[in-house]
């Protein structure tokens, strides 16, 4: 089992943080390894320019083949932060630094097979990073606006929970495998690693991602990070369709079906993708129509459907 060894002091100074590489990351790995079980839609949209891209850079296919094994992803896709909210052209310096010689060391450990020729020859440098600028460009920089508020929502969510719950409580749900154990220790993965601890100088960030995949890095012994998938959050809004969405509007049918179960605005800001402040405007009006409750719950307000609110998405499904 993989655990991490978390000092008081790295754990006190922790910081959640938004990251434009991790959104790329995640988006090569919908195109390169998971089409048929990741978001359909966005790989419809790209998958055939993905694949045009790699036919006219071989050098870029080769990074694709060789940039992931199963357990291990190369090392210099998951640089930590080293600033608060970069922009991705920073994100993307901090791997154009590291050169040839270590991102080739890095796809060595990642590959599942031996590195071919073109990846023995100067120029890898630039083939992974014209890999990963293509993705923004092509990808995530025209959607990065509404993805970068849905990841701040769960931030915001999270933090807001650390007053009552502790880290444990905050931490509960990183991904898969992922868990706060007794004393000292997170769990990031169920592989046979041996227990790292950070340093007590170390800086820590978790960084949401709008997929539904899970990650860690580290640049040692200085900066660590833990990637873990925001549920839900990029689902487009509105689940409700047909008559409920006609009736009160996308918005509000969209608020009203992820009030399956009781949630804060912050919760649902974070569900549905819409600005807390549109998600606080909504609630009224279903307050005022008798289709949620509400009661504070510590910090915060939890909503929930009432049986007419309930009725109404079941009849809209």
């Amino acid at each position: 089992m993989g655990t991490w060894q978390v000092p008081a002091s790295v754990l006190a100074n922790a910081r959640f943080d938004v990251s434009p590489m991790a959104e790329v990351v995640g988006a090569l790995g919908h195109l390169a390894r998971d089409r048929s079980r990741g978001d359909r839609a966005f790989v419809a949209a790209h998958a055939e320019a993905f694949d045009r891209m790699l036919e006219e850079h071989p050098g870029r296919a080769a990074v694709v083949q060789h940039h992931f094994r199963r357990g291990w992803l190369a090392d210099f896709l998951s640089i930590p932060l080293d600033r608060p909210a970069p922009a991705f052209q920073d994100e993307l310096a901090l791997v154009e630094a590291l050169g040839d010689r270590r991102i080739r060391a890095d796809l060595r450990e990642s590959s599942p097979s031996t590195l071919p020729r073109i990846l023995t020859r100067p120029g890898v440098t630039a083939y992974a990073t014209g890999l990963l600028e293509w993705l923004w460009t092509h990808t995530v920089a025209s959607d990065w606006p509404r993805r970068e508020r849905v990841l701040r929502a769960d931030i915001v969510a999270r933090t807001a929970r650390l007053a009552t719950h502790g880290w444990a409580g905050v931490l509960r749900d990183l991904g898969r495998d992922r868990e706060w154990l007794a004393g000292d220790e997170l769990r990031i993965n169920r592989y046979d690693y041996p227990t790292r601890r950070l340093a007590d100088s170390a800086t820590l960030v978790f960084v949401p991602v709008g997929w539904s995949a899970s990650w860690v890095g580290w640049t040692e012994p200085e900066r660590y990070a833990v990637y873990y998938p925001v549920t839900g959050a990029l689902a487009p809004v509105g689940g409700a369709t047909g008559g409920l969405t006609r009736l009160v509007g996308p918005n509000r049918a969209g608020i009203l079906t992820a009030l399956a179960d009781p949630a804060s605005t912050t919760a649902l800001a974070a569900r549905t993708g819409l600005p807390i402040g549109s998600v606080g405007n909504h609630l009224r009006v279903l307050l005022d129509s008798g289709l949620v409750l509400r009661r504070r719950s510590g910090r915060e307000v939890l909503y929930w459907r009432t049986a007419l609110g309930d009725g109404l998405v079941a009849a809209a499904d």
